[in-house]
């Protein structure tokens, strides 16, 4: 007895003409050069150059730190212009776009950032850059914005309103000036530096500017006025408590 089995239409017959249609889509995206138009290009680095003014004026107002840097700022403003620079050139060629990758994966910056906010400026040019090169203007025109109106809220509402007292003198006087310290704040402060030596000792305590005004209020006169009367206290210090110093 002879049993036929009928299966459908083998694999094998598909598959090249699969295998065909990648090959072609591969290799179609991979050497794909066609050129941006000129008005194109000239539309990306005109947008790319107003929004690198507007990170750098940006910028300009936010910044907060002890030191304004004039150089750092027109740094920022070239990396959007150079960004999309390079996203004109890379965008419709995918072979240029990995070794594009592969060339600057070998470059290393070691400068150190000095303020962990420059680096949001940083990442805010190379995103307007991408944006720019890749002819997204409404993305980051809104995102900027937005961006904008965040970092001006932030500044204003989230700036520290502590106070450091900065105590020294002799050795000698330490534990009745850390008493006295304790008395007018009522024991709502506490040292958060203690350096002592042989012949002077350094206190550190950080003060809510609230705190600091309501314990002057009670005791109807100022720390540092009470402090100084203390035989061996040389020098009492208020200075405002910036993010900057703990940096």
């Amino acid at each position: 007895m002879t049993v036929s089995f009928t299966c459908g239409r083998p694999m094998g017959n598909r598959m090249p003409g699969l295998e065909k249609n990648m090959r072609e889509f591969i290799v179609e995206n991979l050497t794909n050069t066609e050129a941006l138009s000129v008005t194109v290009i000239l539309m990306n680095n005109v947008i790319a150059l107003i929004v690198a003014f507007f990170i750098m004026f940006t910028y300009k107002i936010s910044y907060a730190g002890p030191a304004y840097s004039r150089k750092f700022n027109i740094s920022i403003g070239s990396i959007t212009i150079i960004t999309a620079m390079i996203m004109s050139i890379i965008s419709n060629n995918i072979a240029l776009s990995l070794g594009m990758v592969g060339a600057l994966s070998i470059i290393r910056f070691r400068t150190a950032v000095k303020d962990v906010r420059d680096a949001t400026y940083i990442f805010w040019a190379i995103a307007a850059g991408i944006g720019c090169g890749v002819s997204q203007y409404a993305l980051i025109v809104i995102g900027s914005a937005f961006l904008l109106l965040f970092l001006i809220i932030t500044r204003k509402g989230f700036t520290s309103c502590n106070k450091l007292l900065v105590v020294q003198g002799k050795p000698e006087c330490l534990h009745k000036t850390e008493a006295a310290v304790d008395t007018f704040f009522a024991g709502k402060v506490h040292v958060s530096m203690r350096n002592v030596t042989e012949n002077s000792f350094e206190l550190v305590y950080s003060i809510g500017e609230g705190i600091l005004y309501i314990a002057a209020k009670e005791n109807q006169m100022d720390i540092s006025e009470k402090l100084i009367k203390i035989d061996g206290v040389k020098r009492v210090n208020i200075v405002d408590q910036k993010d900057e110093l703990s940096q």
